[in-house]
């Protein structure tokens, strides 16, 4: 059943300078009253692994680890890509803690349940 009250933002990629926005979506969203959830795909997990998100720390925020931990202490899910996993070879790595990882059809469902949906 679609949510029209939510928004799910999918995070593609590992770039550092695209790691900020969909987080700080995210944590207004949820200010806002606004459902939000976050999605990693592709390369995009790579920031989920130990040791990376803490390395990426662009002007004056803080490192996309402090946006990750804060994102999940405000109560909103972010989701890992199994299938991304398999195709980096992260098969046996631990992400970081509180990351659920789900099947891909689970963002099909995702999206289709969203009021919107954002692409980074």
């Amino acid at each position: 059943m679609k949510d029209e009250n939510s928004i799910l933002y999918v995070q593609t990629t590992d770039m550092p300078e695209k790691q900020y926005s969909p987080l700080v979506l995210a944590q207004t969203a949820k200010m806002m009253d606004i459902k939000p959830l976050v999605y990693y795909l592709g390369t995009g997990l790579k920031i989920l692994m130990p040791g990376q998100a803490e390395k990426i720390k662009l002007g004056s925020f803080p490192s996309v680890l402090e946006m990750i931990n804060k994102t999940l202490e405000m109560g909103i899910e972010i989701y890992a890509c199994e299938a991304s996993k398999q195709m980096l070879g992260l098969e046996k790595v631990e992400l970081l803690p509180g990351v659920k990882i789900v099947g891909a059809g689970t963002l099909n469902d995702l999206a289709l349940e969203s009021g919107a949906t954002m692409w980074f």
